[in-house]
């Protein structure tokens, strides 16, 4: 794969063989995102589990303390009050059943999360095959099926965010944008291990986590030191 310029000036500050500690690594990968735009800073945790197994699924969600610096579109599935309340606390789309064919049909996607009253999952349920390839699928776990919808709209506007295994057992998530204070990304980056170091599977024999890579939209890995994790 060819890189471009400025990919392959911002690669020569990162020694690859290094395990960076985390400041090191945060304030590495601020330095090294050079694009024209604001961009994301994202890290990928490559786990020990196997996702075939559920007793070896990692699924979850944490709300960073200084948010991702991405506005994020809320869309809540409910009825009666709960559509006031999913209103007056900021989600930006409300409704029920009338929404299924707007999305069905017309290929409606102008939202980031969908949040569902239980009462609501059997109509949400007959957009499985739109939603779930794109990850949109309310789920108890992520706290996107609950009744407290005030409180699951604050916290997905306040930065909330999900963190699933992939195919390949690892879990990829924005932990904050290159224009972020390296103090900012530190507290996101901590929130976030935490989390996921006490989403370990206890079915899990072996090391729980292999490698942990930090890397901006447009700039090369840094490795992260697993050791104290």
């Amino acid at each position: 794969m060819k890189h471009g310029k400025k990919y392959n000036e911002a690669a020569k500050l990162v020694d690859r063989a290094t395990l960076y500690e985390p400041e090191e690594a945060i304030a590495l990968v601020k330095k090294t995102a050079t694009a024209k735009f604001d961009e994301t800073i994202e890290v990928h945790i490559r786990t020990g589990c196997d996702g075939r197994h559920a007793e070896q699924q990692i699924r979850g969600a944490v709300v960073l303390p200084n948010g991702t610096g991405k506005t994020v579109k809320v869309l809540v599935f409910a009825k009666g009050d709960k559509l006031n309340e999913a209103e007056a606390a900021g989600a930006d789309y409300v409704g029920g059943e009338e929404l299924i064919p707007k999305i069905q049909n017309d290929g409606w996607l102008d939202f980031d999360v969908v949040v569902a009253t239980p009462d609501m999952m059997g109509v949400v349920g007959r957009l499985g095959k739109v939603l779930g390839p794109k990850g949109l699928m309310p789920n108890p776990k992520a706290g996107t099926v609950t009744m407290d919808v005030t409180k699951a709209v604050a916290d997905i506007k306040a930065g909330k965010i999900e963190y699933r295994l992939d195919k390949t057992n690892i879990v990829h998530v924005p932990v904050g944008k290159a224009s972020f204070t390296e103090e900012a990304l530190k507290e996101n980056f901590n929130a976030l291990m935490d989390a996921i170091v006490k989403a370990r599977p206890s079915a899990l024999k072996g090391q729980y986590l292999r490698s942990i890579t930090l890397t901006s939209t447009m700039g090369p890995g840094v490795k992260v030191n697993v050791a104290k994790f």
